[in-house]
């Protein structure tokens, strides 16, 4: 008995279906000897493909056997034009005498026809077996004598016409009439094509200029907007800084504040002045000087005035400051960035004292919660046995006693009043309040006060060095703080936050640089001052702009540590852009630079005298004279060619 593997596409399965009978006269086998499995099931002779799950243009695998195979041997027979194998196949292989192992083999299908070399073909199933060379892909073997050569050659091309005649129409419809045209040379025809190529290169050129122009007009409106902006945002920061100016003088709460309110009263007592200089004489004169005299006198009280309310309401607040600052919990930075903060024993005895006298300085409280916080303070101060607590306890019993008989909030404020100061004594003592230590002025160990005090020529007292405001040009310690600004309101009133902010600016600005920059750091206020009033003439180097507030300092050679020998000062704008030249010999006119370097060597010669920049001016002493040097002679050659051009 042998069997056959049979594939089947039903593509007529509708038009004919396809059992047992069909298959068996396909084959020319008798009917009783064809037997058909489906993985190993018998089909029945009245099953037809659709019964077996076969959909149209679908493929059906099934095994066929002979009853039998000597009489009517099953033949291969090929029941389809075209066989559509799968891209993937499983296999079945037996790996040992009882173990069975699938295999997916992937099928290759080849882009050639495969060429025949060799093999043989099965006489009773018809099947071709070729060699296994005929399985690889072919090779490209070219001969080495064979050589390409291209050659045009003119080719015959038989073409037909029809025509009218007897028993012929042809329609002339369609037909055009074709004229000769005049003859046309290379010459002509390159001629012709050099003139397109010219107008089609006019044409993109006008619209690249065209891109370009709208470019241009595009950058010049930014621009113009821009500049718009600036402007608009110019006008609005000076506005902002004269209202918030006139605030600060209506409203003065800091020394800055009061110091710009000073300055406002010189500047109007000078127009004052020179209106009555300028407009009476002799009696009339003396009368309004002595009125004015008196205005001034009214606004120096009112402002005084205003000084000590302010001062009160600043001193409550220093207060609570300095308790919060006990109060602070330790703190400190990680290796990975993160801020650790720890409570100590200390910092938590500050904090009740702290939270104990928020509640003492309280105002308006109800009578129940009143005793509350005194009994509280009571039982606080009852830890230590001292003259201090007795007194502080003997108020507290007091005030009860008072709130007791009903008396008056308004006649208890001046005993309030003193339970605070003396409980803030109580703080401010390092044996109650340890942490309060490490932030008082004076120091618990007299020993230490022999330390840094100095004696202030102006109002007679020792003090701490921190006390007095030492510039660089100082030789000996002077007036402390408080006496030099007392002298400022009472003769010059000068304003110097403009300098503050200038001396701010510039030492941010140093610090950007990351450089070891020190010179900066060293110069005071004071000396700012003197170098911008007297080798700059408050203004700008550049533009002569004399608004102090637009003023910044800069280095002049960006490549060197600032000093008093190498700046400029610029408004703050021109210092941007100065600070993004890299040749200043070609930047700037030799006139201008000559200048800047006067002044520079004013400035050298006056702080040379000091010894606190003795060690950095004389550092670069050499570089700095052949600089020098070599500008003096470019300025004496330049002046002499402008003397020459004038003759």
């Amino acid at each position: 008995m042998l069997g056959s593997l049979y594939y089947l596409t039903c593509k007529s399965i509708f038009m004919q279906p396809y059992n047992k009978i069909k298959l068996a006269h396909l084959v020319v086998i008798p009917v009783y000897l064809l037997e058909k499995a489906d993985n190993w099931r018998k089909i029945e002779n009245y099953e037809t493909l659709w019964n077996l799950g076969v959909q149209p243009n679908g493929t059906i695998q099934f095994d066929m056997y002979s009853l039998d195979g000597e009489n009517f041997p099953l033949k291969a027979y090929k029941l389809l034009e075209e066989y559509y194998m799968p891209d993937v196949i499983t296999v079945q292989v037996q790996t040992e005498p009882d173990i069975f192992q699938d295999v997916c083999i992937e099928i290759k299908r080849p882009s050639f026809e495969k060429p025949f070399l060799g093999g043989f073909r099965h006489k009773e199933t018809g099947i071709e077996y070729h060699n296994a060379g005929s399985q690889q892909i072919p090779k490209n073997v070219q001969t080495k004598n064979m050589k390409k050569r291209k050659k045009l050659q003119q080719t015959t091309n038989t073409t037909c016409t029809q025509m009218t005649k007897i028993g012929v129409y042809v329609s002339n419809v369609t037909d055009k009439l074709i004229e000769p045209k005049p003859y046309v040379t290379a010459d002509e025809y390159h001629a012709r094509r050099l003139k397109a190529t010219i107008v089609i290169q006019t044409y993109c050129r006008r619209w690249l200029a065209i891109q370009w122009v709208n470019k241009l007009k595009e950058q010049l409106r930014l621009r113009l907007e821009w500049e718009r902006q600036e402007e608009l945002r110019k006008q609005r920061e000076r506005e902002e800084k004269l209202l918030r100016e006139y605030n600060r003088r209506m409203h003065p709460k800091t020394k800055d504040d009061f110091e710009l309110l000073y300055h406002a009263l010189e500047l109007w007592r000078k127009e004052e002045l020179e209106g009555i200089n300028n407009t009476f004489t002799g009696a009339e004169r003396k009368a309004a000087l002595c009125g004015l005299l008196e205005k001034e006198t009214h606004l120096i009280a009112c402002i005084g005035r205003h000084k000590m309310n302010v001062l009160e309401d600043n001193h409550e607040k220093a207060i609570l400051s300095f308790l919060e600052k006990c109060a602070e919990p330790k703190k400190w930075k990680a290796f990975d960035g993160r801020t650790t903060e720890m409570d100590t024993q200390f910092t938590l005895r500050a904090r009740e004292l702290l939270g104990i006298y928020r509640s003492i300085s309280m105002k308006d409280l109800p009578q129940d919660e009143r005793l509350d916080v005194l009994l509280t303070l009571k039982h606080t101060v009852k830890e230590h046995e001292c003259k201090l607590t007795q007194e502080i306890v003997e108020l507290i019993d007091r005030e009860a006693d008072l709130m007791m008989r009903a008396v008056k909030e308004c006649n208890l404020q001046g005993l309030r009043q003193r339970i605070c100061t003396l409980f803030l004594q109580y703080i401010k003592t390092p044996l109650f309040n340890p942490e309060v230590a490490r932030l008082l002025k004076v120091p618990p160990d007299p020993m230490k006060l022999y330390h840094n005090i100095y004696f202030c020529l102006g109002c007679k007292k020792y003090l701490p060095s921190t006390s007095f405001a030492i510039s660089v040009s100082s030789c000996t310690i002077g007036r402390c703080r408080l006496c030099c600004k007392l002298d400022n309101e009472a003769r010059k009133r000068e304003s110097f936050l403009k300098y503050k902010r200038m001396l701010r600016n510039l030492r941010d600005s140093e610090m950007k640089y990351n450089d070891g920059a020190k010179i900066a750091f060293i110069l005071q206020l004071q000396d700012l001052h003197y170098m911008v009033q007297h080798f700059w003439g408050s203004q700008s180097a550049l533009s002569a702009w004399d608004d102090l507030y637009d003023l910044v300092m800069v280095r002049w050679n960006k490549w060197e540590e600032w000093s008093p020998w190498n700046t400029v000062l610029l408004k703050e704008d021109e210092a941007e852009a100065h600070l993004k030249l890299s040749d200043l010999e070609k930047a700037y006119e030799k006139v201008f630079i000559h200048r800047v370097r006067h002044k520079q060597m004013l400035a050298r010669n006056y702080f040379s005298q000091f010894p606190g920049l003795a060690a950095a001016l004389h550092k670069n002493d050499k570089s700095i004279f052949n600089c020098w040097k070599h500008q003096s002679r470019m300025w004496s050659i330049a002046r002499r060619n402008q003397i020459y051009s004038v003759v």
